[in-house]
């Protein structure tokens, strides 16, 4: 790991001031994943700003009838928060699907958006990458690469890497809205549906984020009612990234919501796909993954997608 410089901001204000004044960098609040790669030197700040005493830590209601979720609020307690499990349960078992006990209990809820889009070669500093090293090619994309895990859809020639976040597909499915700070006092809200970026020829451009802008909440519209699964498919039992995710919110009258994780570079969800949903998995699937770019390797997900949904509409 790198030198580098540390300090404690003292307002979002502050912090986003400060970010954009050092060249260089991070905020750190639960530190999950920013620490992983600092030890690999993939990301190498010169200077960290602790968020953790900012306050965002806490869930209130909306004069809309939703809730606002603070930057900080441990993925924990957002799971476990009564409204939360009431009136959104979607976000809860996407959140209880997510890596361990452990790493939830320090994950925080801006952190787990921020999670970088990844795939064994960006790990592998030995490998061209370029999300890792802009212009030195995809490894995950040469002759034999390893792609199973990848992505199949929104992906490009640049970059075939998907989100990880499960907690994202959850909010996805139910139109959160990130909420952010600017160096100059600025709140932007941004639909979490364009808060991600595909990754096209600048894989590592992620987001939407300014230089030194800060996520300081998400907002939850008011609760929609349906019946909310969250289903994912993995390797492993536990503490495994998804094959495919989905997210479902469906009303007594067959209407409702889908968003997949595990196949792009963000959740992935369409308006036009929902409307399908009366029509069935097939229906859904054959719109929602329309355009779909397989490897020979991840060509299954997205019959593993299509049966997953059908299997979660026939437990009704």
């Amino acid at each position: 790991m790198r030198e580098f410089s540390y300090e404690r901001a003292t307002s979002p204000i502050d912090a986003a001031a400060r970010a954009a004044e050092v060249e260089g960098a991070k905020f750190i609040a639960g530190g999950t994943n920013l620490l992983d790669l600092m030890k690999l030197e993939i990301e190498t700040p010169v200077h960290l700003i602790d968020v953790n005493g900012l306050g965002l830590d806490e869930i209130t209601e909306t004069e809309e009838g939703g809730l606002r979720i603070g930057a900080l609020v441990r993925n924990t307690a957002l799971a476990a928060d009564e409204r939360i499990r009431r009136d959104y349960p979607v976000l809860t078992r996407a959140l209880v699907a997510g890596a361990s006990g452990q790493l939830r209990n320090k994950a925080t809820t801006a952190g787990n958006l921020l999670q970088r889009t990844r795939c064994p070669y960006f790990y592998d500093t030995a490998q061209p990458c370029n999300k890792r090293a802009p212009g030195t090619g995809c490894a995950a994309l040469s002759e034999g690469a390893f792609s199973r895990q990848l992505g199949v859809i929104g992906t490009s020639d640049a970059c075939i890497a998907t989100h990880p976040s499960d907690m994202a597909v959850g909010m996805r499915a139910l139109d959160a809205v990130v909420e952010t700070m600017s160096p100059s006092g600025v709140a932007r809200s941004i639909p979490l549906e364009d808060f991600h970026l595909l990754p096209g020829d600048t894989p590592e451009q992620e987001t939407v984020l300014r230089p030194g802008e800060m996520i300081t909440a998400v907002t939850l519209p008011a609760p929609v009612g349906g019946v909310h699964k969250y289903h994912k498919v993995r390797d492993r039992a536990s503490y495994a990234f998804a094959l495919i995710s989905v997210a479902l919110i469906r009303q007594p009258d067959g209407t409702g919501r889908v968003a997949l994780g595990g196949v792009a570079p963000k959740p992935w969800r369409s308006a036009e796909a929902d409307a399908e949903l009366p029509k069935g998995a097939e229906a859904v699937m054959a719109k929602l993954l329309e355009g779909a770019r397989p490897t020979e390797e991840n060509a299954f997900k997205i019959t593993l997608a299509t049966r997953t949904l059908a299997a979660m509409l026939a437990e009704e």
